[in-house]
């Protein structure tokens, strides 16, 4: 079915943030997605693998440069055109398009660009930049999941180089991908401060993985990946040594922001669809948009995504300016999710039998949205994660 969208009523909280190039920018990229992307949206849906040339294109246009420096062939602009970039992403209903994209820019790249030496960005991010090296970020583990202290992945070291053995699981990108930037345990016995960050290839000897079958995100290739005897030169460590919980505990707060504004983005879109549906939709003699317990419905929805939108970009604010947002950016991808969560299952409600089929797109979205809850930290985690900070006074720090 052909809808045409109408958008929400721009709040006085866009004109806080984005600028008219921001705008610009953001009518540029509506416009590259629904002419390059969206045509192939459901033959990539079927086969969880997103072509090669699309991925070259997006790095021509420089959007996988939007964050990093100019030196590398970034653009290094501000981070609202990053909040952009991933609320448009959100809005051609393809979760799973949309986090290879985002999984591959602000996950992999940003501890190659944050821990990297020189020759490891180079190498590794400049291409990434282009679009012609995808990457993935390897921390999850069968048995680890949320507890990064409880990862069994190790690298020793011998002499110049490392060997890698372990497994991680759940890893968007990791079946397609040209590099992986895994973490590993390099001193066991210190736990959490003995964990390193290393950037492997792909078609190195002992590398393998396995596609995993998904209930949604299914545009996106998620593996499995087996690390058996593994030797990484040791010029691929990033960073010093067994410092790699602190970089991952430093990134994740803009992972988790990333999760906060998928939720509300895709929440946009649900709502558009949503009442523009509902003012086509006709029963007993009028449009269902003029039934007051539906009008209630969709008021109490948009006050809910208009306050999680309202702190994202605050929060998002403050991280463009350097600030350790650790707290908000989880405050962000709890809330956020689960109002996504929420909101998306109403409106599907509120479509009724038409909602239940594959011909529209809330189907895809309800089966998309429920990771938001998991992936990147379970809501479980993400909660005991702020009692610690507001209850027990815990201080979570940037890396030194």
């Amino acid at each position: 079915m052909e809808v045409l969208f109408n958008t929400l009523t721009t709040s006085m909280t866009d004109a806080m943030y984005f600028t008219e190039e921001h705008e610009l920018f953001r009518k540029s990229l509506k416009k590259f997605l629904q002419k390059e992307v969206v045509p192939h949206i459901d033959k990539w849906e079927e086969t969880a693998h997103v072509e090669r040339f699309i991925w070259e294109r997006m790095g021509e246009m420089g959007y996988f440069g939007i964050a990093y420096p100019e030196k590398y062939g970034g653009l290094d602009l501000d981070l609202f055109y990053t909040v952009i970039f991933l609320e448009e992403l959100q809005k051609i209903n393809s979760g799973g398009f949309a986090a290879s994209m985002w999984a591959h820019a602000y996950l992999a790249m940003t501890h190659l660009n944050k821990e990297g030496s020189h020759e490891i960005k180079e190498k590794y991010l400049a291409p990434s930049i282009e679009g012609t090296m995808i990457g993935c970020l390897c921390i999850t583990e069968p048995f680890g999941g949320s507890d990064v202290n409880g990862m069994r992945t190790t690298a020793v070291k011998e002499g110049d180089h490392y060997i890698l053995n372990g497994s991680k699981t759940f890893i968007t990108n990791g079946y397609y991908s040209d590099y992986l930037v895994v973490a590993a345990k390099t001193s066991p016995e210190l736990g959490k401060k003995g964990i390193s960050i290393f950037v492997v290839d792909r078609d190195t000897k002992g590398v393998s993985a396995t596609k995993l079958n998904k209930l949604g995100w299914r545009a996106s290739d998620t593996g499995e990946i087996s690390l058996d005897n593994v030797i990484v030169p040791a010029e691929n460590l990033m960073g010093d040594e067994n410092k790699g919980f602190y970089y991952i505990m430093q990134h994740f707060a803009l992972e988790r922001l990333v999760m906060g504004i998928n939720a509300h983005a895709r929440s946009e879109f649900a709502l558009e669809y949503t009442i523009q549906y509902m003012k086509e939709r006709h029963a007993f003699g009028k449009s269902i948009s003029e039934f007051q317990a539906l009008r209630h419905s969709v008021a109490q929805m948009a006050s809910e995504v208009e306050v999680c939108k309202t702190f994202n970009y605050t929060t998002a604010k403050r991280l463009d300016r350097d600030e350790y947002v650790v707290k908000e950016a989880t405050m962000s991808k709890l809330i956020s999710t689960k109002i996504a969560d929420e909101v998306i299952y109403q409106c599907l409600q509120l479509l009724g039998g038409y909602g239940y089929m594959e011909d529209y797109p809330l189907a895809r979205m309800f089966r998309d949205s429920r990771l938001g809850p998991i992936g990147g930290g379970t809501s479980e985690i993400l909660r005991e994660i702020i009692a610690k900070m507001v209850i027990d006074g815990k201080e979570y720090k940037p890396a030194t």
